[in-house]
């Protein structure tokens, strides 16, 4: 890789890690190509990406990002899942390590704080952002739900009164 090459891979690079929400790095020692693939397309269903980078220009990249303190994690064969969603990256990652052992994450970071492993797990266990919304569509809907069955029950209960004295009348 020529010295131009290389300084266009750490622009490109600085720019998608400043743009990101969120990093995620991991150790993928001893993945295959069709595994590699899997891994892909499993974090592109949710919303992020994954790229295998050298270490040295990724260090250079990450200077002058919110995520420059991950650069201690770049040793061996690294790579790193992003996304613009912060959860979206640790949650893909994760699923994906519990069923295959050979992908081992380090560490990652959301919005400047640098999170260990546990942290990552941690962020990956949090519902996304439409789930979150879902969840407050619900408890938003549900008082309004409840004060139109509320107010509908004194009349309801009414006309089954009169249907019943008219019942008794008609009898």
């Amino acid at each position: 890789m020529e010295r131009a090459e290389k300084q266009e891979l750490v622009a490109s690079l600085h720019d998608t890690l400043s743009n990101a929400a969120s990093v995620v790095v991991v150790h993928y020692d001893g993945l295959s190509v069709a595994e590699m693939t899997s891994l892909r397309s499993h974090l592109r269903e949710k919303g992020a990406s994954f790229k295998v980078t050298k270490n040295r220009l990724t260090r250079l990249a990450l200077e002058g990002t919110p995520y420059e303190g991950l650069s201690t994690l770049f040793t061996g064969p690294t790579a790193i899942g992003y996304a613009d969603e912060p959860i979206s990256a640790a949650k893909g990652l994760v699923d994906f390590a519990k069923g295959n052992e050979k992908l081992r994450i380090l560490g990652g970071a959301m919005d400047g704080t640098v999170l260990d492993v546990d942290g990552v797990k941690a962020l990956a266990n949090l519902p996304s952002l439409d789930e979150l919304r879902g969840k407050i569509v619900g408890l938003l809907q549900a008082p309004a739900q409840k004060l139109a069955s509320v107010s509908q029950a004194p009349a309801s209960q009414l006309a089954r009164v009169f249907g019943a004295y008219g019942a008794k009348d008609a009898a």
